[in-house]
């Protein structure tokens, strides 16, 4: 303790204080060889205190240099040093720890965002102007295709007007863009705001599937324009037909002309009336009752009932669920329309001439959790033209098809909370469609 207290900066200061004190009255005694002796003293006690001084400042710009370079396993010794040593060692460690806790706050509140912007299905993109991502989600990745996106550049291989419009879109801009990944075509709504990171700018992106909302849109318009073509249709029609049959009643004696105008009026107006009615179907579409059911002998029985309705011997039928117990939660009666007009579609694709017609349904739970199916067919492949519009209600190109088969089949999904799309395939080999049940 006393060769501890010695060496202490206490003691060095209060040393110097009284050698000043005492040669301070040696020169006023004049007693100048006495002064001059204690001045050397005070001399060598100062470069003491000044040494000590520089190997505390020496401790702490190490201890900097530590953490400058994320070195927080860093410590200065506690032991076997003066007292003074302790206390001053024991700061900086404290110090230290202080900054190590810190970091590791920071990094466990940046895993917390990050895993916040991973699960939201809003795509979040940061780039700076020099078009380098400095961060992105998983929902921006799905929506690109892309499994790594780390500079705009890698945005031409999915879309070049993608690209372009990423490249240039400033803070304040709002952007519209569809693009087609080899799952889908994707509607897109893109904002942008800007702020400054680490002293350099940034655009943050955010990016929007808007296919939903639209496809939502569109069939209300559709119902709307299909109640008031009905209703019209029908006012007209009703009478017509209730008239001429009361016409044929009331005049079994006139000609035969007159009798054969007013019956092919009648049938004329009641297949009229028949044809009307089949469209009312999609504009009153039950809301759904959803339970659980498993999705293999769902499948399974869809298979039956389609190739007793359609029988194709030339047609064979793969069935893969993954797992084997596989459930869903949806409106089996609504979900099983759906499938039977898939595979009906399918069936009629292929046609009874192609000796090798193949039907494959598989369905799985992907890393979202989504119960997945899909419907494909070896048949002819839609052609591109036309695959913009199978959905739109009335749109076939099939001889005496209505057209509200896969047009209902998408507003059963929307209403179920799911979708149906046309997957898009390499070089169109064959037609899948594919149901998603988040």
């Amino acid at each position: 303790m006393q060769k501890g207290f010695f060496h202490s900066l206490t003691f060095r200061l209060s040393v110097l204080l009284i050698l000043t004190v005492a040669a301070a009255c040696f020169a006023m005694r004049q007693e100048w060889g006495v002064a001059a002796f204690l001045a050397i003293v005070w001399l060598i006690a100062l470069q003491a205190v000044r040494k000590l001084f520089r190997r505390h400042a020496e401790k702490i710009t190490l201890m900097f240099d530590a953490i400058d370079n994320t070195d927080y396993a860093f410590k200065f010794a506690t032991e076997g040093h003066f007292s003074h040593d302790r206390t001053v060692n024991h700061s900086l460690n404290r110090i230290t720890q202080i900054f190590l806790q810190a970091k590791a706050d920071a990094v466990q509140k940046e895993k917390y965002y990050e895993l916040i912007i991973n699960s939201i299905s809003t795509g979040i993109l940061v780039i700076d102007d020099k078009g380098y991502v400095f961060q992105t989600n998983n929902a921006t990745l799905r929506m690109l295709g892309l499994p790594v996106f780390s500079h705009v550049k890698q945005l031409e291989r999915v879309d070049r007007k993608l690209e372009t419009l990423i490249t240039h879109i400033r803070p304040g801009d709002k952007h519209q863009i569809s693009l087609a990944n080899e799952r889908e075509t994707v509607s897109l709504s893109i904002r942008v705001s800007g702020m400054t990171l680490h002293g350099k700018y940034v655009r943050i992106v955010v990016i929007n599937d808007i296919r939903s909302e639209l496809e939502e849109k569109e069939i209300e318009s559709w119902i709307r324009l299909t109640r008031v073509l009905t209703h019209e249709i029908m006012n007209a029609i009703t009478p017509i037909t209730s008239l001429s049959q009361t016409l044929l009643a009331l005049h079994g004696n006139a000609s035969e002309e007159i009798r054969n105008g007013l019956d092919v009026i009648c049938s004329t107006g009641k297949g009229l009336i028949s044809f009307v009615d089949s469209y009312r179907k999609f504009t009153h579409i039950p809301a759904p009752k959803p339970s659980l059911f498993y999705v293999r002998k769902f499948i399974e029985r869809m298979v039956q009932l389609a190739t007793l309705q359609n029988p194709y011997p030339n047609i064979t039928v793969a069935i893969d669920v993954s797992p084997d117990d596989l459930i869903l939660h949806a409106d089996e009666n609504l979900i099983g329309q759906v499938m039977l007009n898939l595979l009906k579609n399918a069936m009629q694709a292929i046609g009874h001439e192609q000796d090798d017609g193949h039907i494959d349904l598989t369905a799985c739970c992907n890393k979202t959790e989504s119960v997945i199916i899909e419907v494909s067919n070896n048949g002819p492949a839609i052609p591109p033209d036309e695959a913009e519009h199978i959905f739109v209600p009335f749109f076939t190109t099939r001889e005496g098809g209505s057209g509200i088969g896969l047009s209902i089949a998408r507003q059963i999904m929307q209403l179920s909370g799911g979708s149906i799309t046309l997957k898009n395939t390499p070089h169109g080999k064959k037609t899948v469609f594919v149901l998603a049940f988040p």
